[in-house]
């Protein structure tokens, strides 16, 4: 069974996140811009359009000057696949005799990127409010799977859009009608506060702590990528429209453009249960992903 094992530097783990941290901050992804053209192209306000023209403009000059898409630069956090094949060794080369922490190693990526590429530390103490400093520590979640590869997705989460998202514990027989209910009423409270036009991820199922991962983690499919069970395309669909016809629009003055895309993951629940969790991301919807 070892010889099939591979190995890997920590070194190797931690530059390659020091990379995605500024690359996904620099940089809005190729799916949120294309959704904003489009909601450019489908907006009539003249205030809403002008507000879309601004965020297009932010995103060019954040690349071409290689600045931050946003001042709040987000709190780390990253779904990290482990194969169960792969050997982690400290060392520059790998060839260390102790294994290596992955924990350790994500962290070390996250202290060097926000170093060099200047974005804003913002992880402090609950209580004291004193800065960490470095941005650490990210937030983590391990899987481990088959294989001998390290695939590390890597999400920018600001302040803003976080403070708006909730968690709820519904009735089951509740139902659809009553997740749509909660979520309209939690996109019409947020107001302007996530800088929509936003993306909403939403977890259903599973239990209290389960929900909210599953909702951050349906946050990283592109919006361009159809949901691959038909019935929860339908329900994306039709609660996109009910949240674009709140008229929040972008920056919460109005329009149209109120979401750029629901996105919905289901796990299986207790039958005295609907847990719901609704993870609101804002319209600078930082992530990307490497595979080593």
């Amino acid at each position: 069974m070892m010889n099939n094992c591979r190995t890997l530097s920590v070194n190797a783990v931690s530059e390659a996140v020091a990379a995605l941290c500024v690359e996904a901050n620099l940089h809005l992804p190729k799916d949120v811009a294309t959704a904003l053209e489009l909601a450019r192209q489908r907006e009539t306000g003249a205030l809403a359009s002008g507000i879309l023209d601004q965020l297009a403009a932010n995103a060019q000059i954040a690349a071409a000057q290689c600045l931050p898409l946003c001042q709040d630069t987000g709190l780390a956090v990253f779904f990290v696949e482990l194969g169960r094949d792969l050997r982690l060794a400290n060392g520059a080369d790998g060839a260390g005799g102790a294994d290596g922490d992955i924990y350790a190693a994500i962290n070390e990526g996250v202290r060097r990127g926000y170093a060099e590429g200047f974005l804003r530390k913002s992880v402090c103490d609950p209580f004291s409010r004193a800065n960490t400093g470095d941005n650490t520590p990210a937030v983590i979640h391990l899987r481990l799977v088959p294989g001998r590869s390290l695939r590390i997705v890597y999400m920018a989460k600001g302040g803003g859009s976080e403070n708006m998202s909730r968690v709820t514990m519904l009735a089951p027989a509740e139902g659809w009608e009553g997740i749509k209910r909660f979520v309209l009423e939690r996109v019409r409270e947020a107001g302007g506060n996530p800088c929509p036009p936003i993306i909403v991820g939403l977890g259903i199922g599973g239990n209290f702590e389960l929900a909210p991962l599953l909702a951050k983690e349906a946050l990283l499919r592109c919006l361009d990528e159809p949901n691959p069970q038909p019935d929860l395309r339908d329900k994306e669909a039709e609660l996109l429209e009910l949240i674009n016809d709140l008229g929040v629009g972008p920056m919460g003055l109005g329009g149209r453009t109120t979401c750029l895309g629901v996105l919905i993951k289901t796990a299986p629940c207790h039958i005295a249960s609907l847990p719901l969790a609704v993870n609101i991301q804002c319209h600078s919807a930082r992530h990307g992903e490497v595979l080593l």
